[in-house]
């Protein structure tokens, strides 16, 4: 439900309207905070929503006590999102990356204490995660207020209640667009939690998901710059330089994630070393090393286009291709593969992986086919009908 801020904040820092970024952030708390709070009830009763789609007791137990103490995550994640979107939208990525990495040392330092000194078990962890969240969202808070965005911050203001509604409807784009993405994930841990023996099954997509999002956090760090770009490019009426930042964003991404692949061919035996010394898990995880190599490589590519997706303001173009390629084609297939041809958690992947490769194609062949001067034409546009005129008057104050 964040979405609407990185399309919107970058389009208004392209064309020099500065004064919108903290209007439109505060829209985007209020929405964002919102959603958190009708999304709670997921969070308390999960072990009974797993038990229904078919999880194993133990599972659905484990993950429902984890998610009942980590639901301040899931406000923090709503303050958290808007914030960062903010900074980016203006390139301001180096305090946040300081504030990150001091938090990461905490956390896997709270962890080591309590989780794996103390034993205190995933009660412990989902604590520790809340604090080094909100640790992170003070910080944050700490240096949108310290005076470095006199222009794009004024205070909070009531006119962040004015024209929500435009603001929630590519708000709902860009979260079924996104939501639709990450969940065909979670399908796929489902659909294994289904098949016999899950626990094993589930322990070794668990590996190999683990090192796939390690990488992704490359590709997805080249998703937040080409989104940034992009829309500031679009937002300044230069389709060239938007065109340009497309190819070395693709480029370079699929090039890392070349790198990667063969390093997890090499290495696949090895690999699931790391996480686990049972016998059985090793050689079940090393099995789909193939397909987590041809994965990596694929999804070096895969968030990039969706930044520019993100950057262009094509949210609910892009929600009915991920609602046909995921859902209506890749999912069937894993089921077919994983159950009726027997091929358990492979086939599942293998699904998985085919709908992936028919979204990232559809996805290339927009862009490579995208008039860019028409874009940069239709981003002033898109800010006045998605974001809300926004009129600020001198002798009106921050509320």
């Amino acid at each position: 439900m964040g979405g609407a801020l990185e399309t919107l904040c970058g389009q208004a820092v392209g064309s020099g309207k500065l004064q919108m970024l903290g209007i439109y952030m505060q829209r985007s708390w209020i929405i964002c905070l919102a959603t958190a709070l009708i999304l709670t009830p997921v969070y308390i009763f999960t072990p009974p929503i797993l038990k229904f789609v078919h999880q194993t007791k133990d599972i659905s137990e484990v993950a429902g006590r984890y998610t009942l103490w980590a639901i301040p995550q899931l406000f923090a994640y709503a303050v958290n999102f808007p914030l960062q979107k903010f900074f980016q939208s203006q390139s301001k990525v180096w305090v946040m990356t300081i504030i990150s990495g001091v938090a990461l040392g905490i956390h896997a330092l709270l962890n080591w204490i309590f989780v794996t000194k103390r034993g205190y078990g995933i009660v412990s962890a989902a604590n520790v995660g809340n604090f080094s969240w909100w640790l992170i969202n003070l910080a944050q808070f700490i240096y949108l207020v310290s005076g470095c965005f006199k222009e794009a911050w004024g205070g909070f203001s009531m006119e962040a209640f004015k024209n929500l509604a435009a603001f929630v409807k590519l708000s709902l784009a860009s979260a079924i667009m996104l939501c639709l993405e990450l969940w065909y994930y979670t399908a796929v841990i489902i659909l294994v939690g289904c098949l016999k023996n899950p626990e094993l099954a589930i322990g070794a997509i668990a590996i190999c998901m683990n090192y796939q999002i390690w990488t992704l956090m490359i590709s997805i760090g080249f998703n937040t710059a080409v989104s940034v770009r992009v829309s500031n490019e679009l937002g300044a009426n230069h389709p060239k330089a938007a065109r340009f930042s497309v190819i070395v964003t693709v480029s370079t991404s699929a090039f890392i994630g070349l790198i990667f692949m063969v390093i997890v061919i090499v290495e696949r035996k090895q690999l699931p070393k790391f996480f686990t010394d049972i016998p059985e898990l090793v050689r079940e995880a090393s099995e789909l090393g193939y397909l987590l190599a041809a994965t990596i490589v694929l999804y070096s590519i895969q968030p990039v286009l969706s930044g520019v997706a993100i950057g262009a303001g094509w949210q609910s173009m892009v929600a009915f291709i991920n609602i046909a390629c995921y859902y209506l084609i890749g999912l069937p297939i894993g089921a077919i593969f994983g159950f009726k041809l027997k091929l358990n958690a492979l086939g599942i992947w293998v699904g998985m992986l085919i709908g992936t490769i028919l979204q990232t194609t559809i996805l290339f062949m927009i862009i490579a086919r995208t008039k860019w001067h028409i874009e940069a034409t239709q981003a002033e546009e898109r800010i006045r009908l998605w974001g809300g005129q926004i009129e600020l008057h001198t002798n009106q104050g921050p509320v």
